[in-house]
């Protein structure tokens, strides 16, 4: 199942440096395993914020739930999650063979 998670990192950058340098680095190798790991699959950064968006994939809530709060900056940050569900068109797509991923 595929969900799109709004994480907000604002809390995160009123540590002080060192601690926010640390924590950001633990983050970054955590997000390096859950990506390998399958669980998310791409992330964008919203330009002008503290903020980022990302497709995340997991067997259901419970997982996903358990994978976010792996993350080192879990305590500080501030998500919204929205189950995904395939759009008519690429499940259309996906029974005549064409796949029903674009490219991006």
């Amino acid at each position: 199942m595929d969900f799109l998670v709004r994480i907000d990192t604002t809390a995160v950058y009123r540590l002080p440096d060192r601690e926010r340098k640390e924590l950001i680095e633990r983050e970054r190798m955590r997000g390096r395993e859950l990506h390998a790991g399958g669980f998310l699959r791409k992330a964008w950064s919203l330009p002008g914020q503290k903020t980022n968006i990302g497709i995340w994939s997991a067997r259901d809530a419970d997982q996903l739930t358990e994978a976010l709060q792996s993350l080192p900056i879990w305590p500080l940050i501030t998500l919204e999650v929205t189950p995904l569900a395939t759009h008519p068109l690429f499940a259309e797509m996906a029974r005549e063979g064409q796949g029903g991923l674009m490219a991006t």
